[in-house]
């Protein structure tokens, strides 16, 4: 029998309780268990006890790494604290799971990438919703042909609301900004539906046109073009009265257009119906944590690698440049 991989939770804060999330993940997923979680705050680390009896806690994360029975540490902090602590737990020779976003800087996510080779540990970051029935189901369609040559893709989040100032992911300093919420999840979602390389992105940025007590912008907006000839424009806003689809695909031969838990496909494509409606269905095979354990046991390759996440840190870190420079950025590593 494999060996029982022992995971470390770093970060238990209150909000979303992603930490005891994370925890209960492991707990429930054969070949791993959770012994430890470290939280800075003696308050968190007691309820950590209270939802996990026999619990190792610690309050340091120095304290942690240094505990040998820990194999494997979740990193579930502030997205400014990503890399940082990342990066310590891969040079302590911990195997290191990243809630996403994966960090903020495309420099930092090389540098954790980097730091993974040369201590020979593995990296993944938690980008669960690559098991959505909506991505999955959408994926498929695309794989199938049903539309031929996707050549516009919209994606579109948010509503009209004035975000939290007293908490951090509503703090650009912390946060890296409004792309690093569910956009982390939306260029995702669209780098594995759209597969080819990207050549450049085009970043529109609109900070404190309504909230000018928050820091994080009201409006963000991306165009990606793919080496194919592919266009994506996402957006997520938190200032418009009137938002759209989730997705919108054009393609050579139809369309696509996400409705209520449904899409709805056009297609001239011989063999397939002309209009139909297709129910969302969820990824078959292992979940995200099955996979690290087969992974780390038995060398089956990660869904998520932090290669592909990098893509996506990529995408929102030239997005800012670009606003700035008023210029399509040219993204890095796609064709090295």
């Amino acid at each position: 029998m494999a060996n029982i991989i022992r995971g470390a939770v770093i970060g238990y804060g209150a909000a979303f309780n992603m930490g005891k999330a994370h925890a209960n993940m492991m707990k429930g997923t054969e070949g791993i268990e959770c012994i430890a979680v470290c939280d800075i705050d003696p308050e968190r680390t007691e309820a950590a006890k209270v939802d996990f009896p026999g619990i190792s806690t610690y309050n340091r994360i120095e304290d942690l790494l240094a505990d040998d029975r820990v194999d494997l540490v979740a990193n579930v902090l502030p997205h400014s604290l990503h890399c940082s602590v990342t990066v310590d737990s891969l040079k302590a020779g911990k195997h290191a799971i990243v809630e996403k976003p994966m960090c903020v800087t495309i420099a930092e996510a090389t540098e954790m990438i980097n730091t993974a080779k040369e201590n020979n540990v593995m990296l993944s970051i938690h980008h669960n919703r690559r098991w959505d029935a909506d991505f999955w189901t959408l994926r498929e369609l695309v794989k199938s042909g049903v539309i031929g040559q996707v050549f516009s893709v919209d994606m579109w989040g948010g509503g009209y609301g004035r975000p939290n100032p007293d908490w951090w992911r509503s703090v650009k300093a912390v946060s890296g900004g409004t792309f690093y919420d569910w956009g982390a999840h939306y260029l995702d979602w669209l780098l594995n539906v759209i597969e080819d390389k990207m050549v450049n992105v085009t970043g529109f940025y609109h900070p404190n046109l309504v909230w000018d007590d928050i820091t994080n912008e009201d409006h963000v907006q991306a165009i990606i073009r793919f080496a194919n000839g592919t266009v994506a424009n996402v957006q997520v806003s938190s200032i418009a009265k009137i938002g759209g689809p989730r997705w919108k695909l054009l393609g050579s031969h139809g369309a696509i257009i996400s409705e209520e838990r449904q899409f709805k496909v056009l297609s001239e494509v011989e063999g397939h119906p002309k209009e139909q409606m297709v129910d969302f269905h969820g990824r078959p095979g292992p979940g995200y944590y099955q996979n690290i354990v087969s992974h780390l046991n038995d060398g089956e390759p990660l869904i998520v690698t932090p290669e592909s996440a990098r893509r996506v840190i990529a995408v929102m870190d030239l997005a800012e440049k670009s606003s700035k420079t008023h210029q399509a950025e040219t993204v890095p590593y796609e064709f090295d």
